[in-house]
C-alpha cells in the first residue's frame, strides 16, 4: 500500500486505497444494526480522544504547522500532529460509511413497519388489535423507528434558564433535539453545534419522563439564549447514555 506525500507540511500523511471499517476487512453493509452502533460509538470515542490530543498541543485540523517564514514550528511535534490529522480523516470517512448504513437500516425498518401495518389493517380484527407486533426497537410506532431510543439524560436544569422555561426537568431522557437523535449526536457534540446555530430559534425536543412506574413522552419547545443570566445557551447539563 502506497503512501501519498507532498511538499505541503500541513497535509496529513494518508494511506492510499479504500479504508476499511475499524482497520479490518469487514464490510459495513453486512454488519448488523447492533454491530454498526458499536462501531459508531468506537469511532466517536477515538475521534474524541484524537481531537483532545490536538487540543493539548494547541492546534486543530486547520492550524498552521509552519512559522511566518515557512519553517516547521519547533514548539510542537509536527510529525505527530500530521499523523493524528491523518487518523482523524480516516475515522471521519469510516464514521460517514457507518452512518450511511445505519440510516439505511432504520429507513428499511420503517418501511417494514409500514408494510406490517398495511397487512394487519387488511385482515379482520379478530384478536382485538390490528397493529404490528413490537419490533426490535421495543415499540411498533413508526416514530420510534425513526427516532430510536433516548441518547442523553438531563442531570441538572438551572432556574429561569431556557431549558427550565421549556419545561425540561432533571432526570428526563432525550430522544431528539431538532434533527439530532441517537444516530447522529456524536457524543453530544452535534447537540452543541445545533444549539449554537439556532440561538433565538425554537427547537422541538422530544423527552421521556419517568413518573413512578409510568413513562410519558413530551414535546418541549426549547429556545437557546445567551442572555438569560447564566452559563451556556440552554442552562442544563446533559450526559450521553
Amino acid at each position: 500500500m502506497g503512501i501519498y506525500m507532498d511538499d505541503n507540511i500541513h497535509a496529513p500523511t494518508v494511506a492510499s486505497g479504500p479504508t476499511t471499517i475499524g482497520g479490518s476487512n469487514r464490510d459495513p453493509a453486512k454488519l448488523s444494526m447492533v454491530d454498526l452502533m458499536q462501531e459508531k460509538e468506537r469511532i466517536e470515542e477515538e475521534l474524541s480522544a484524537l481531537s483532545s490530543v490536538l487540543t493539548s498541543h494547541g492546534v486543530n485540523m486547520n492550524s498552521s504547522l509552519t512559522t511566518f517564514d515557512d519553517f516547521p514550528r519547533n514548539d510542537i511535534d509536527v510529525a505527530q500532529i500530521r499523523t493524528i490529522r491523518a487518523k482523524i480523516i480516516r475515522l471521519r470517512y469510516d464514521h460517514k460509511e457507518v452512518m450511511k448504513h445505519l440510516e439505511k437500516g432504520i429507513h428499511d425498518h420503517f418501511l417494514n413497519l409500514q408494510r406490517a401495518e398495511g397487512d394487519t389493517s387488511s385482515v379482520s380484527n379478530t384478536n382485538g388489535s390490528s397493529r404490528a407486533h413490537p419490533d426490535d426497537f421495543g415499540n411498533s410506532s413508526p416514530d420510534v423507528a425513526i427516532l430510536g431510543p433516548p441518547f442523553a439524560r438531563v442531570i441538572s436544569v438551572a432556574v429561569a434558564s431556557p431549558a427550565d422555561r421549556a419545561g425540561l426537568k432533571s432526570g428526563d431522557n432525550i430522544r431528539s433535539i431538532g434533527t439530532i437523535n441517537w444516530i447522529n449526536h456524536e457524543r453530544l457534540s452535534q447537540v452543541a453545534a445545533l444549539v449554537q446555530q439556532n440561538e433565538g430559534r425554537t427547537l422541538i425536543m422530544k423527552v421521556i419522563r419517568q413518573d413512578g412506574g409510568n413513562a410519558t413522552e413530551l414535546d418541549l419547545e426549547l429556545v437557546p439564549r445567551r442572555d438569560w443570566g447564566g452559563r451556556g445557551l440552554l442552562g442544563c447539563h446533559l450526559v450521553p447514555l
